[in-house]
């Protein structure tokens, strides 16, 4: 049976920034619907900021395998109700992937115990992630590593507990590192964190971007045995 998942996009950029809408015309979570319906088969529903209880009822994340979160501008904005449901999911056997700025939304605080800050620069820069855990299931079809020619920086120190396994690394043209693909157990889901994503470059269009997420959610959808 396809893995039903749901992707959460705060939707809050598309609607301001005619920059975002010309790269995202369907919205952050239409591009990540599309990079995963060509990578395999899934039963896709979207969520966004604006709808009842921001689109995760209780009857939504019964029905959901693995959660996909987008958030920036609003991620202090959540119902603290709304985290609290999905945390216990995720607790329960849910998977969870947080992207990007999703770092520092509640529900990835609240799994991780810890700020979640990062250092950060906001520029058009070559990201290269290194692939320094090639027997993991999340870098299948990848090679050694892959680039973005566009992307905001995240650098170390990122507060965060040692990943349970470290998929990826990030280097930056600026020098920089961060762990950009870090995987965790959480009660009886698997929960990934997903560097890559600003809103203002065409990301979620990579290929390699596209097979990573894909590679999650197969992760992330089996419960911790």
């Amino acid at each position: 049976m396809a893995l039903r998942v749901t992707i959460w996009n705060e939707n809050r950029h598309e609607q301001t920034a005619p920059e975002v809408r010309s790269i995202y015309p369907n919205g952050i979570h239409g591009a990540i619907a599309e990079g995963l319906l060509s990578n395999g088969e899934y039963t896709i529903t979207t969520a966004t900021f604006d709808q009842p209880e921001h689109g995760l009822t209780k009857e939504v994340l019964d029905q959901t395998d693995v959660l996909i979160w987008w958030g920036h501008i609003l991620n202090s904005k959540v119902s603290d109700e709304v985290v609290e449901r999905a945390y216990r999911r995720v607790l329960d056997g849910m998977g969870f992937i947080a992207l990007h700025s999703a770092a520092g939304c509640k529900l990835f605080k609240k799994l991780m115990g810890t700020t979640c800050r990062f250092k950060w620069r906001e520029a058009d820069d070559k990201e290269r992630l290194w692939i320094v855990n090639p027997g993991h299931p999340i870098a299948a079809g990848l090679g050694e590593y892959f680039e973005l020619e566009q992307e905001e920086m995240y650098g170390e120190h990122f507060d965060i507990p040692a990943p349970d396994e470290l998929v990826f690394v990030s280097w930056f043209t600026g020098g920089e590192v961060m762990r950009s693909g870090c995987a965790y157990y959480r009660g009886w889901g698997r929960v990934f964190y997903f560097r890559p994503g600003h809103e203002t470059h065409p990301t979620y269009w990579n290929a390699d971007i596209r097979k990573a997420i894909a590679n999650a959610v197969d992760w992330a959808g089996k419960r911790k045995q």
